[in-house]
């Protein structure tokens, strides 16, 4: 009884590897629902924009979980090998997405308007990336569809100038649903000179601010929020990613000893009083084989 505790530790990570590869196995596919259910249904321009992501995401996890599961549970070397293989290539992946969030969006952050419960934002204070991506024509419109189809200026049309002094406002309010604060306007037409913005505005509801410089500043700033919540979510993921990986490579070390002792289907030395609960029926399926070849 003494000689099988060795065994124990390093079955336990097959285990582990191999129940949790099972439960992303499982959640991979309403990751995969969803994505089609966005790419035929009819959603707005900004939850479609989602489609393509969640299809590559839920696609990945499920091959990935798929080798994982099979190679921990089977001892199949070379499925291990790929496990590892993709495990490391999304931890390396997954590491260069954070590090590159964390540079394009180190700049940003609002301005307080004085005597005013919110800020204001500009363009330049964010970096040259972000500010390409919303200067050319084909990304600047479906960001655009997404704010108008957020219907953030309508919930303020009927403010009082008292309201705005007395409430915040989210970046995409501040930026594009009125003119800057430092705007001065007689009879509706701005005073020379002024900022540009101050000449693009225009009370139709259907313009307001919408190409201003402050609209595209407050749509970075809301992706620049998103993004930092994502980054702290992507250190969380990469620390478990990393102990999971660490756990695969118990399993693949472990299937590699079971190879070289001469028990292929997951019984080696120490684990002969007790085998593990596919050992019976890969008996039974690699004999039927034989009889069939």
């Amino acid at each position: 009884m003494h000689s099988q505790h060795p065994y124990y530790p390093h079955r336990l990570s097959n285990t582990i590897i191999g129940y949790l590869n099972l439960v992303t196995l499982v959640a991979s596919i309403p990751i995969i629902g969803a994505g089609l259910w966005l790419a035929h249904g009819s959603a707005a321009t900004c939850e479609s924009a989602l489609q393509t992501p969640l299809l590559a995401i839920g696609f990945i996890v499920l091959l990935i979980s798929l080798a994982g599961f099979i190679g921990a549970c089977y001892h199949v070397t070379w499925a291990l090998w790929l496990y590892l293989l993709a495990m490391l290539l999304l931890v390396v992946a997954l590491l260069g997405i954070t590090v590159f969030g964390l540079a394009v969006t180190a700049g940003g952050g609002g301005r307080q308007v004085p005597g005013r419960a919110y800020q204001e934002f500009r363009i330049t204070d964010y970096s040259a990336w972000l500010q390409r991506h919303v200067e050319v024509d084909r990304y600047w419109r479906p960001a655009l569809a997404c704010v108008v189809g957020s219907r953030a200026c309508p919930r303020i049309a009927t403010w009082t100038p008292l309201d705005y002094l007395q409430h915040n406002l989210t970046p995409i309010q501040s930026g594009c649903c009125k003119p800057p604060t430092s705007c001065t306007y007689n009879q509706g037409i701005p005073i020379a000179p002024q900022d540009e913005d101050c000449y693009r505005w225009n009370n139709a509801p259907s313009i307001l601010c919408y190409q201003c410089d402050s609209c595209k500043a407050g749509v970075l700033e809301q992706v620049r929020r998103v993004w930092h919540n994502i980054t702290i979510l992507n250190v969380i993921i990469l620390v478990v990613l990393i102990a999971i990986y660490s756990c695969g490579c118990c399993a693949f070390r472990n299937a590699r000893r079971a190879e070289s002792a001469g028990y292929p289907y997951g019984v080696n030395r120490m684990s002969k009083i007790n085998p593990r609960w596919d050992y019976f029926w890969s008996r039974w399926w690699n004999g039927h084989r034989e009889q069939l070849y």
